[in-house]
């Protein structure tokens, strides 16, 4: 089966981006930002805060189903979390075997755990125990942490504990995010063992996805950066034809829409500009937006520069909020 997965990118790619990406079409799952397991039984509003969509259906309001990932390196800390996760009714549990974030590595979490086959077994097979038989389990790993020498030997850990799917980032940790992604070392992944198997890394256009396809020989494919830089690139894998600046402008709104409920204002135009920088990749449009708000950090400035002068109105509250979003159902020329 050729799936498109939505990656979970840290400080990136959240709720608001993932609630608008799939609404663009292409998707046919996402996987949450992590949620930090560190030695207690969380409750469960950390795990909605992270992902909200376990409060609709474990899905996003385009029907895309969400995996939730947890991220930590105690088996039966994570076991129980897991099981408590598994009662909100996700689309299944991820565990994070590949953030190279160096907070998280220096308490044993991540890509740390890489380094430790033996780890990656007890973690997978104590998750998999806890949770229902039929919530699947998956995991995303890196290549390794220094070098790739374990790489086989933590899929194959993986494979052991009892895991439905692997999701290969196909570079180390030491690599962080510099291209190239060795997708090649993804082949040899998939020659050690069964698992289904989903290629991760350096996929930006529609000949990315089909060199990492020829390269890996996984027809599933992980899609970060490159999806939100051309938020069409599912609908153009697929043979589609993307999404054009101005059909992606009424969901960019939407977008800021969720931004504005979620975000403290200060952080408001950040999350705006951020998005606005990956889409200069594609979009002229988006580029001479960015310059436009490059210097500008108040909200209310940012959404007139971006949207018009309606939009600045996001700060009116609540009720007036909800009315103007009911307002902003997508056209006939905007994908579903």
């Amino acid at each position: 089966m050729s799936l498109l997965l939505l990656a979970p990118m840290e400080g990136l790619l959240d709720h608001p981006l993932r609630e608008t990406l799939t609404r663009v079409g292409g998707i046919d799952r996402c996987v949450s930002e992590f949620i930090r397991v560190t030695g207690t039984l969380l409750p469960e509003r950390a795990f909605t805060r992270v992902v909200p969509e376990l409060l609709q259906g474990g899905r996003t309001r385009a029907g895309t189903p969400v995996r939730a990932q947890l991220l930590g390196s105690d088996e039966v800390c994570l076991a129980e979390n897991a099981a408590r996760l598994a009662s909100l009714g996700p689309a299944g549990i991820d565990l994070n075997f590949g953030c190279p974030a160096k907070v998280v590595n220096r308490h044993g979490g991540g890509a740390m755990l890489l380094q430790e086959p033996e780890s990656v077994f007890r973690i997978v097979s104590a998750v998999r125990r806890a949770v229902p038989a039929g919530m699947p389990v998956s995991a995303k790993m890196r290549l390794g942490f220094n070098d790739d020498r374990l790489a086989e030997d933590c899929a194959r850990a993986i494979e052991a504990a009892g895991a439905d799917e692997l999701v290969v980032h196909a570079r180390t940790k030491v690599h962080g995010y510099k291209p190239p992604a060795y997708w090649e070392r993804v082949a040899d992944l998939r020659a050690a063992v069964r698992l289904p198997m989903v290629a991760n890394g350096e996929i930006w256009t529609v000949e990315d996805a089909r060199r990492c396809r020829q390269a890996s020989g996984c027809e599933s494919l992980m899609l970060g950066r490159g999806m939100v830089s051309d938020p069409g690139l599912a609908l153009a894998i697929r043979g589609g034809a993307g999404i054009a600046w101005s059909a992606l402008l009424p969901l960019m709104l939407d977008f800021w829409l969720h931004v504005s409920r979620r975000v403290e204002p200060r952080h408001r135009a950040g999350r705006l500009k951020q998005w606005l920088n990956y889409l200069r990749r594609t979009y002229p449009e988006a580029q001479s937006t960015y310059d436009v708000v490059r210097t500008l950090n108040d909200p209310r400035a940012v959404a007139a520069a971006v949207f018009g002068e309606e939009a600045a109105r996001l700060d009116l509250p609540k009720p007036a909020r909800r009315a103007w979003a009911q307002a902003l159902q997508p056209s006939d020329e905007v994908p579903a």
